[in-house]
């Protein structure tokens, strides 16, 4: 008979296979776009369905106690959809235990007028304005925006230096860095990031400089792309060891378009290029966000939302090789809230969370739910 290995002295690789071993999860298989309708224009952000949303099934919160740090949530107010602290508190009062949040830029209310680099500082305004009413107490324990990202266009290279001083002033000591988004592709379909207009941004020797800036004045590049464009961000984390580089959403692997019925050659390019950018320790990644780039279901034609355990099986795939590659100390989850809503509540979006991390040493999920990003966000 085999020996025996004591959980304690399992690695964490083999605990979170162990864990999805005993894991009774039953999912529908993925299908393509060719095997079924799917009417859903992927990489777009609709307006949250409340009423489909009220008919997922209830379920307890996994681990209430557990301390979340919610590392990437927006704040927006558009002519068909606001989300602002109500609604966003209405969220953190669904059960979980988030102590604190993080803001990521998203393009809302800057300002109207001025020099056009200055404007995304209106953004960063309106947020240290949200977080204070949330210092006040009136909105639930969570700290609301104790971190902000911003946008500064990187490409002004040392003159991006002004606008991120600017950022800094107007942030009351929650600033912590800026995203600029690079996340393109040549399919019309799958929808790029603002302003983008070809693969190479982070390449460029303007956006170079304007790194340099940033990492001079003690700030985080949250970078964006497409899983195709991932060579990009391992060449910029080598080029600058010194950055402090955080991957949104797990690396942009993409599930519709010209990718759609290809899950098994996206997974397989994407951990290729993910395991060679764990090899940079100036990056960590964020957990999560893949609702409308992954595809992996249809949430606007699903006649209720899936459970947290059709969740996790859905995204374990990306989410756990990145646990294993990079370590829960380069780790962190996000909720990208509002745009999960389009698919999934927030309880169960940090069910799922919760379960595939349920292999974690306690230690371990520290580090995942709030721990690595009080060190990457410098939060207090």
């Amino acid at each position: 008979m085999a020996k025996r290995v004591p959980a304690s002295t399992r690695s964490l690789a083999g605990r979170l296979r162990m864990a999805r071993a005993y894991a009774l999860i039953t999912v529908a298989r993925y299908t393509s776009n060719e095997e079924r309708a799917m009417p859903t224009a992927y990489g777009r952000i609709f307006t949250p369905n409340e009423t489909w949303l009220a008919k997922a099934p209830p379920e307890p919160i996994i681990e209430p106690e557990l301390a979340i740090i919610d590392t990437h949530h927006h704040l927006w107010e558009r002519p068909d959809y606001r989300y602002l602290i109500h609604e966003l508190q209405q969220d953190l009062a669904t059960g979980h235990n988030v102590v604190a949040t993080v803001f990521e830029e998203c393009h809302a209310m800057y300002r109207k007028s001025g020099p056009q680099e200055m404007r995304p500082v209106g953004e960063t305004e309106f947020v240290a304005g949200v977080a204070a009413m949330s210092a006040s107490g009136l909105y639930g324990p969570t700290k609301i925006a104790a971190g902000i990202v911003g946008y500064a266009d990187l490409t002004l290279g040392d003159g991006a230096a002004a606008v991120l001083e600017a950022h800094i002033g107007a942030g009351g000591g929650r600033f912590r860095g800026v995203r600029h988004s690079a996340a393109w592709d040549a399919s019309e379909v799958i929808g790029n990031s603002r302003g983008t207009t070809g693969p190479g941004l982070y390449a460029q020797a303007n956006f170079r400089a304007g790194l340099k800036r940033l990492t001079g004045l003690g700030l985080s590049l949250d970078a964006w792309v497409f899983h195709p464009q991932l060579n990009t961000v391992i060449d910029l984390a080598r080029a600058q060891p010194d950055a402090n580089i955080i991957l949104c959403h797990v690396g942009g692997p993409l599930g519709y378009g010209p990718y759609a019925g290809k899950r098994a050659e996206v997974i397989a390019q994407w951990k290729t290029a993910m395991a060679e950018l764990a090899k940079c320790p100036n990056v960590s990644v964020k957990l999560g966000g893949m609702m409308m780039r992954l595809a992996a279901y249809d949430y606007l034609s699903l006649a209720a939302p899936p459970s947290s355990a059709e969740l996790a099986a859905h995204w374990r795939p990306f989410i756990e090789p990145c646990i294993e590659m990079f370590g829960a100390d380069r780790c962190l989850f996000e909720s990208n809230f509002p745009v999960e809503k389009m698919g999934i509540g927030y309880a169960a979006l940090w069910n799922a969370l919760k379960l595939i991390a349920a292999g974690a040493s306690p230690a371990e999920k520290v580090a995942l739910f709030s721990g690595t990003a009080k060190r990457v966000y410098k939060l207090d």
